[in-house]
């Protein structure tokens, strides 16, 4: 089903490959010409079941723009998304939970205040603009992280997995790790602005739910440490619904931020998507949603295992 309405969607977009790849050079004849080629003039149902029929070998086609298969290009690319993804959530859950906790714990009071402005701000201002904004102060004015890029064009670096960060200690090139870390520095954090706001918005609002509930009151009455009722009671039941929105953010992050590999010339899956809809790249455009969208049922699977890890009464017995 997934697969008819992400064929269908991209065959409604205005314009077409034929349009797009010849440019101003683009006249009608040359137009039927080029979609005779890549098979465009045949009907509708006839390009699904052709293209559903490659799927099914895991043949995704070859790129309309570079001319490499798309799973080639997704190889590529694709650690470099990974990469910036889990840099970006480590952040946001790193910082969001203790602070979202630490806001419920303080209700009221300034540090509660200070933490709710500061999500309201994480969450109105835009990616690009945050990103642009980090390059301006910590690049140009400060000038002591580098504005874009994975790593610096004069670091001779070797690379074995796609993941700067890890290849460097793969090879014992420890200055490319450190290179490499300081451009991922950036772009993370304005990646993780977004997932770090919804995640401490949605941790404060579970503790101070969690906190009204019969049992951390019967905990109380036994006479148990506040710190036992803190961390058994509280913080591990108010982690259910943290869990679920951490793995809606994570198959965010990975299905490719486009904003922020624009504006930091990040080579991922958020570039090969942003090119790919601007010249109409129909094999590449395909691949990515179907890609996004296994990334999120995988992402949702895992999230459902950590039900039974995080709170026992859900386990399968």
């Amino acid at each position: 089903m997934l697969s008819i309405l992400v064929f269908a969607w991209l065959r409604l977009l205005p314009g077409g490959p034929a349009t797009a790849l010849l440019g101003d050079k683009a006249t009608p004849e040359k137009i039927a010409s080029l979609n005779s080629v890549l098979g465009l003039d045949q009907p509708i149902f006839v390009q699904y079941f052709k293209f559903l029929g490659r799927v099914v070998t895991g043949d995704f086609g070859s790129s309309l723009i570079s001319g490499d298969t798309v799973l080639a290009e997704i190889g590529r690319a694709f650690p470099a998304t990974i990469e910036l993804a889990i840099a970006a959530l480590v952040l946001a859950v790193g910082f969001g939970i203790p602070m979202g906790y630490l806001a419920a714990r303080h209700r009221g009071r300034l540090l509660d205040n200070a933490t709710v402005l500061t999500t309201l701000v994480g969450v109105a201002v835009p990616v690009f603009f945050f990103g642009v904004l980090l390059k301006y102060v910590f690049a140009q004015k400060l000038g002591i992280l580098p504005p874009s890029g994975r790593q610096d064009v004069t670091i001779d670096a070797t690379h074995i997995t796609g993941f700067f960060t890890l290849d460097g200690l793969l090879t014992g090139e420890l200055d490319a790790t450190w290179d490499a870390i300081k451009h991922l520095i950036l772009p993370a954090v304005a990646l993780a602005s977004i997932p770090f706001a919804v995640i401490v918005r949605i941790t404060r609002a579970s503790v101070l739910d969690v906190q009204q509930e019969d049992f951390v009151r019967t905990a109380e009455s036994k006479g148990l440490t506040t710190t036992t009722i803190r961390q058994r009671h509280v913080l591990r039941n108010a982690l259910l619904p943290v869990s679920t929105t951490i793995g809606l953010q994570t198959g965010l992050l990975l299905a490719g931020a486009v904003l922020t590999e624009k504006v930091f010339n990040w080579n991922g899956l958020g570039s090969l998507l942003a090119q790919g809809i601007e010249r109409r790249d129909y094999p590449r455009l395909q691949a990515l949603l179907l890609l996004a969208a296994l990334v999120y049922v995988v992402v949702n699977i895992l999230v459902d295992i950590s039900y039974a890890i995080i709170d026992p009464r859900v386990r399968v017995r």
